[in-house]
């Protein structure tokens, strides 16, 4: 039986070489593929790091709005004259807006900063994948030809 399949597999070999198939270096694809995973590892960790900041960012703005909410709940002293009243709600109000903007700047940076990142790492991997499996395939064609 094993010298049955011993001739199967030759009569395969024999045929792929015929027709001049390129022969496949399975450890190169075995070792690209590992890169590959590799790349995918870092690329997770890239993104986990970067939910791990925007977490630690969004806890900052709510703890800095908690503060400054209760700093102007201290400061605002409805008594006095309307115009006055009027003026200070007027600021409050800026300030919040122009806080609520330079947050969502923050983190809108800080997504896509994170994304490019993660981003950047695979795709350098995939260049570098095609770049492998093309050149194991050029051997592996200049060998098939090699064979008798």
């Amino acid at each position: 039986m094993v010298e049955e399949t011993r001739s199967f597999n030759d009569m395969v070999k024999k045929f792929g070489a015929d027709l001049g198939l390129p022969k496949v270096d399975i450890e190169k694809i075995i070792e690209t593929n590992s890169k590959n995973f590799d790349a995918l590892t870092r690329s997770a960790a890239i993104a986990s790091e970067g939910a791990k900041s925007l977490a630690i960012k969004q806890k900052e703005i709510v703890e800095a709005a908690f503060r400054d909410a209760a700093e102007m709940v201290r400061q605002f002293k409805p008594t006095g004259n309307p115009k006055d009243i009027l003026a200070k709600q007027s600021e409050f109000a800026r300030k919040a807006f122009e806080a609520a903007i330079n947050n969502t700047r923050d983190i809108a940076e800080t997504v896509r900063k994170t994304n490019a990142d993660a981003l950047k790492t695979v795709a350098e991997r995939i260049t570098e994948t095609v770049t492998e499996l093309r050149a194991s395939f050029e051997r592996g064609g200049q060998g098939a030809k090699k064979e008798p």
